[in-house]
């Protein structure tokens, strides 16, 4: 009687690295990878040999040198005798800003625009296929220059408004001014990182108002669910928009009442306006240029996303009764952000890369803090240059984190 045994397990050998399709793949890879790494090392090494060989060892010390020049538009208290890293935190500010502002405005114009191309009205529908094509066939830094252009020359010099009414909005070819929030019985400022490069005062009056509108959103959202819960389990939804609007308005007004909360209205002193927030001109011609040149490209990702979605989808919320602006709203759009929000991460990192063109129109961002004057004025190109792709490298990833989280939470969710 013969008995069955396992076959022997084969013993392994250096050779199957190269010649057992098991290994060869992960071994190709890791050759690959330390030659990588050796090749980046000698570039590296070469590239510090060379600059002791000049003089100019790689070091950090200029960023506690005097900067020496003056930022037009910022957010913090800042002087030309403040160091390299104050001026270039500065201009991560401003950096940040126009990013922030220039995501917001891009959006909501590109999703009314997206919507508006698909509109049954025809001239509508066309003025915005003009506009879509006009903006993203030509190069942003011409819509940066032409904007700066127009909001400069067509605006009138401080001295028209002598002795005239200004109220509360200012246009000049110097800027706009805007009404400041002031608090007569204010909690002060919180100084952190005393003296440093980085140091900024924290309003102890926003982050009570932050706090304050917080727990009202968290409350009026409280207040939905339950709403919702009692409409699933009854089928009667009772009414609480007046008690959501009660909770979000009458906590913050009672805060800024208390805080004496007034507006400060700037006021012609001298050739200029003194007071009030100023915005100057390169800043709002940034922002709408790059909010309008990158919007022409979002309109044609949600245009996408809406004709992605199915008619019969339309169909049966017509067939229910809702509206179209309800059908679009409650039914088209949400289907089409999994298609709409993957490339729109795409378009807002362009944004915020294509504010390094700032400097065309003297906005001073980043690029033309760390990459500009103070690159010019220290000699230190290699070290600003890998500061400033660090910047935009976080800057980048940080956005791309957040869109993807929100990625996540609003994809359909399979049964």
């Amino acid at each position: 009687m013969s008995t069955l045994t396992d076959p022997p397990k084969e013993q392994f050998r250096l050779s199957m690295l190269l010649y057992d399709t098991r290994y060869r793949s992960a071994t190709i890879q890791v050759v690959a990878m330390f030659g990588f790494m050796l090749l980046a090392a000698w570039l590296i090494n070469n590239a510090i040999i060379n600059l002791n060989t000049l003089g100019k060892p790689v070091a950090f010390g200029f960023l506690g040198e005097t900067a020496g020049y003056d930022i037009n538009q910022r957010l913090l208290d800042y002087s030309n005798q403040d160091s390299h890293m104050r001026a270039a935190f500065l201009g991560l500010l401003n950096t940040l800003v126009i990013a922030v502002l220039g995501c917001i405005a891009a959006t909501i114009i590109g999703v009314v625009v997206g919507v508006l191309r698909l509109s049954s009205n025809w001239l509508v529908a066309r003025i915005m296929t003009v506009y879509v094509e006009m903006f993203r066939n030509v190069p942003v830094l011409l819509w940066i220059v032409l904007i700066f252009a127009i909001v400069t020359e067509s605006t009138p010099h401080p001295k028209v408004y002598k002795g005239l009414d200004t109220g509360a909005v200012v246009v000049t070819n110097r800027g706009t001014y805007l009404p400041e929030p002031l608090f007569s019985r204010s909690l002060g400022d919180i100084h952190l990182f005393g003296n440093s490069s980085l140091r900024f005062d924290v309003s102890i009056d926003l982050i009570a108002i932050l706090i304050v509108l917080g727990l009202s959103i968290f409350a009026a959202m409280k207040i939905r669910q339950r709403a919702d819960s009692i409409q699933e389990a009854t089928g009667d939804r009772p009414r609480t928009w007046h008690t959501r609007a009660a909770v979000l308005i009458l906590p913050i007004a009672a805060l800024l009442l208390a805080l004496g909360f007034h507006l400060g209205y700037a006021e012609l002193k001298g050739f200029n306006f003194k007071g009030g927030t100023h915005l100057r001109n390169s800043l709002l011609a940034l922002w709408l240029a790059l909010s309008l040149y990158t919007a022409a490209f979002i309109a044609e990702i949600v245009r996408a996303g809406i004709l992605a979605i199915s008619k019969g989808q339309t169909e049966a919320a017509a067939a229910l009764g809702l509206r179209p602006n309800k059908t679009m709203n409650l039914v088209v759009l949400p289907q089409a952000l999994r298609v709409i929000i993957p490339p729109l991460i795409s378009n807002y990192l362009n944004l915020t890369k294509n504010s390094s063109l700032a400097i065309a129109v003297g906005y001073m961002d980043i690029t033309g803090t760390l990459g500009g004057i103070t690159m010019n004025q220290t000699g230190r190109e290699l070290e600003c240059v890998l500061m400033l792709m660090l910047v935009y490298l976080a800057i980048s990833l940080s956005i791309s984190a957040v869109m993807n989280w929100y990625n996540e939470a609003v994809k359909l969710k399979e049964r």
